[in-house]
């Protein structure tokens, strides 16, 4: 089999902000939906296994279906905000859409499924349109709704399916904003509602059944801040119909009959078995602990998880003496301005805890091995929580800052545990909290970046001490060697952002000290002094999410102003001596590029040239020149003049730009690009076009007037979609073409190699080579591509200098890779390993 051209290195992502999205299947294996996906993701390699594509609105339930021996499930079914569900199936180790049903008007919000006799799957869904509809596939490509519950206008928030006790009649467990829990059997064909189950106060966030024995057990949860566990038994004849015994105490028992075709009436009983209070917020979930399969029988463990708006999780199980339900084990978040937890799932050994929360982040617990009853942080994937805009690499490739409208800014970087083989990707730092939608980024050093957001100031930020540090505990490189390369004596420790603002102020070791020393308040004054929540961490593994929030942001060094609308696009040149920021614009006054000089962080220059905003710049690899491209479908062209003894900082002139009748876009131009040697430029377009222009001789010091036209140097490639975004890989191939990859609005990624001396005529200087297939694109839109800076895996190079000979064919090997990162609409940074043999 041919090697691939294309692998997926690591997806980061993370869980919609809805209550029912993540279920952890029998085969260890965690399912969430992500904007308009489902994510599988292995918590024991800590990356996401897969990204199953089908839904066109956003994921609101996943659930896995649940097999009757334990075994890892070959099923999984999802409900969205485009109203449909999608059953998956797998084959071939692969999950496929299988199954669709149609037929809510509203967005789906919980479902469950359960598997009846001969592998017909029973799905029960409820959704926005006040309607809970059971559904059956049975291997047809569309299912059959079978019943339709319509609920007025209230809507049922979670439903639960399982099978009575010593039958196979299906029951379903509604719980919605009524306040009670509805229960409701299929008998004769009809589904009857046979109870409803009082005593919660406020709207029922969660229900679930749990099979025990000959019983079933139905755990609900509330706004209430309440959680109610009700035991469901068969009766005999007999005694559904004595006399009650009034000198007995015990709880009210509820009788419902169930009338089969064939069968005689069967009774069964409900009562109330417990109420548990401990969660001082709303309970959004309950999970029971999944049973386990043991000398031919199934275990249902009685432990219950629960997770509320309060930021705790917590265990329920009996006593052993007693047999009254008790509090076991608490865990929880502390700090950070978060929201509480939207769920929570058990793994199928009961060893670790999962929640995801309000930022859709995942928090995972794993059970102390060494010590009885405790439980430590573990670590997991995060990613953005909306579009992710913009990304930029390191200068040396070793990690990834990404900015989105989730308003943070992050950085994640590979990272290897002691004995695993494999390096994982991770977010080390959140650099910026911000109070508005995160726009563009550009780095400027090593270790400081500048960012626009919607607003009309950029902010510089600046590695604190405290992340240098822990960056090199985690990626394997000498603490020394980056601190001299960051002026380390002046660095402050961390920072922290006050209740109110939006900077991040610097934290230096004096205000540690004077925090720590500060046992109680002398003044007012003082109280309100060290508002800093920031505590210098020592990190050998990657931080949870709430050291995250408030450990890990970076110093804010400097605010640039000078634009009139919000910031749009950002560039920084190869020398980091400049930057070049553009805003919104629908006036020619307010589309000029401005320039900054990163030393004194000064305004340089207005560039004027464009008429409406610019959408991406570029400075060459050689710092001489400068591209803008823009929405009004021109690019323009800027040279930087030799330095006189007048002006010694950079200056810069229009070198050469397209007019209305010039130019060969017909639509907004998204992007632009340089090859490595400053020959050429790309732009890429609305209109499906990619062009690559030039030639840029930057050598010949000749005027203007002698310098070559600038002019389409290739064939006008067409794409077949609206091209959002284009980047020249920075090494070449093996046969001296360039390396090119193209992002679509589809979500699609293509690559094609361009060579330049085969002419543009006939078309054959383009040739397609690969792109991404269904399963590893985007599901939308694709915002910006960038190749790593040299060629090489991160996280993959060898340190040592004195390589033995198998170690020098590995390093070839390894050259051979090179990485491409992406960022999305669909709130996923991508990174891809390109085979440049392959190609």
């Amino acid at each position: 089999m041919a090697a691939p051209v294309i692998e997926t290195c690591h997806i980061a992502c993370c869980a919609n902000r809805t209550p029912n999205v993540v279920s952890w299947g029998r085969g260890g294996t965690i399912a969430f939906g992500t904007c308009t996906s489902v994510a599988l993701y292995d918590p024991q390699e800590r990356r996401v296994v897969a990204v199953l594509n089908g839904h066109t609105g956003r994921v609101n339930t996943v659930q896995w279906i649940h097999r009757e021996d334990c075994a890892p499930e070959s099923h999984l079914v999802s409900g969205g905000s485009d109203n449909r569900l999608i059953v998956w199936e797998v084959q071939n180790g692969k999950f496929i859409q299988s199954v669709e049903c149609k037929g809510h008007t509203g967005a789906v919000c919980a479902v469950d499924a359960i598997y009846l006799e001969d592998s017909k799957i029973l799905v029960a869904s409820s959704a926005s349109d006040s309607t809970v509809r059971l559904w059956l596939c049975d291997g047809a490509k569309e299912a059959e709704c079978l019943h339709t519950l319509s609920f007025g206008n209230s809507f049922m928030m979670d439903v639960s399916l399982a099978l009575l006790p010593g039958s196979r009649v299906p029951i379903l467990a509604c719980g919605g904003d009524n306040s009670q829990v509805d229960l409701y059997v299929v008998s004769n064909g009809e589904l009857q509602k046979s109870m409803s189950l009082q005593g919660h106060e406020d709207w029922v966030r969660g229900v679930t059944w749990a099979s025990l024995g000959g019983e079933l057990l139905l755990a609900s949860c509330s706004q209430d801040c309440l959680i109610r566990v009700w035991r469901l038994c068969a009766k005999s004849g007999t005694d559904a119909h004595t006399e009650d015994d009034h000198t007995i105490i015990k709880m009210k028992e509820d009788v419902f009959e169930v009338r089969e075709k064939d069968v005689s009436s069967s009774v069964f009983a409900v009562t109330l078995e417990t109420v548990l209070a401990g969660h001082e917020n709303w309970v959004y979930g309950v999970h029971w602990q999944p049973p386990v399969y043991k000398g031919g029988e199934l275990q249902q463990p009685l432990s219950l998880l629960s997770a509320s708006m309060d930021k705790t999780m917590i265990i329920w199980a009996p006593e052993e003496g007693s047999g009254v339900w008790v509090e076991q084990v608490r865990v929880g978040e502390v700090g950070g301005n978060t929201l509480g937890f939207y769920g929570c799932q058990m793994s199928p050994d009961g060893s670790m805890i999962a929640a995801h929360a309000f930022h859709g982040a995942l928090h995972l617990w794993c059970k102390d091995q060494d010590q009885e009853g405790q439980w430590r942080p573990g670590v997991v994937i995060s990613g953005h929580f909306n579009a992710v805009q913009d990304l930029s690499w390191d200068p040396e490739g070793e990690f990834i800052l990404s900015v989105g409208s989730d308003q943070t800014t992050r950085l994640f970087t590979p990272w290897r545990k002691q004995d695993d083989k494999q390096a994982t990707w991770h977010e080390i730092s959140r650099p910026q909290i911000h109070g508005y939608d995160m726009q563009c980024l550009a780095m400027v050093g090593r270790f400081q970046f500048v960012s626009g957001a919607d607003e009309k100031v950029l902010r510089v930020f600046q590695a604190p001490r405290n992340f240098v540090e822990n960056f090199a505990n985690i990626s394997g490189t000498s603490k020394e060697k980056l601190l001299t390369s960051s002026d380390a004596a002046n660095l402050p420790e961390g920072a922290s952002t006050p209740a109110l603002g939006l900077s991040n102020k610097a934290v230096f070791q004096g205000d540690l000290a004077h925090k720590s020393n500060e046992g109680e308040f002398n003044s007012v004054s003082d109280q309100y002094q060290s508002e800093s929540y920031f505590n210098p961490l020592i990190m050998t593994e990657p931080p949870p999410e709430d050291h995250l929030l408030q450990n890990t942001l970076w110093p804010e060094v400097q605010k640039l102003y000078g634009h009139g609308f919000e910031m749009f696009c950002l560039a920084s040149d190869s020398s980091r001596a400049l930057v070049a920021s553009a805003c919104k614009a629908s006036k020619a006054e307010h589309a000029g590029v401005l320039l900054w000089s990163t030393a004194t962080w000064r305004q340089l220059q207005t560039l004027p040239c464009h008429t409406l905003t610019v959408t991406q710049m570029a400075f060459s690899p050689d710092a001489q020149l400068l591209l803008a491209v823009s929405r009004d479908r021109t690019w323009s062209l800027w040279r930087q003049n030799p330095p006189t003894a007048e002006s010694p900082e950079p200056r810069f002139s229009l070198h050469a730009h397209t007019e209305k009748d010039t130019a060969v876009h017909s639509r907004i131009i998204w992007s632009c690009d340089w090859s490595p040697d400053s020959k050429y430029f790309v732009t890429s377009s609305r209109d499906k076009k990619v062009i690559v222009w030039g030639p840029c001789g930057s050598e010949d010091s000749g005027d203007p007037p002698l310098s070559p036209e600038i002019k389409p140097c290739s064939s006008i490639l067409d794409v077949g979609d609206s091209a959002t975004a284009v980047a020249f890989c920075p090494t070449l191939c093996s046969d001296n073409s360039f390396l090119l990859a193209v992002g679509l609005e589809s979500g699609r990624i293509l690559l094609y190699r361009w060579s330049p001396d085969l002419g543009s005529a006939g078309g054959n200087d383009w040739k397609h080579c690969g792109g991404t297939d269904i399963s590893q694109s985007h599901a939308l839109t694709v915002k910006r591509l960038r190749w790593r800076p040299r060629a090489g895996q991160a996280g993959r190079e060898n340190e040592e200098d004195g390589a033995s000979e198998g170690e020098r064919e590995e390093e070839e090997e390894e050259s051979s890779w090179v990485q491409l990162a992406s960022a999305s609409a669909d709130h996923s940074v991508k990174i891809f390993n390109i085979n440049k043999r392959a190609l």
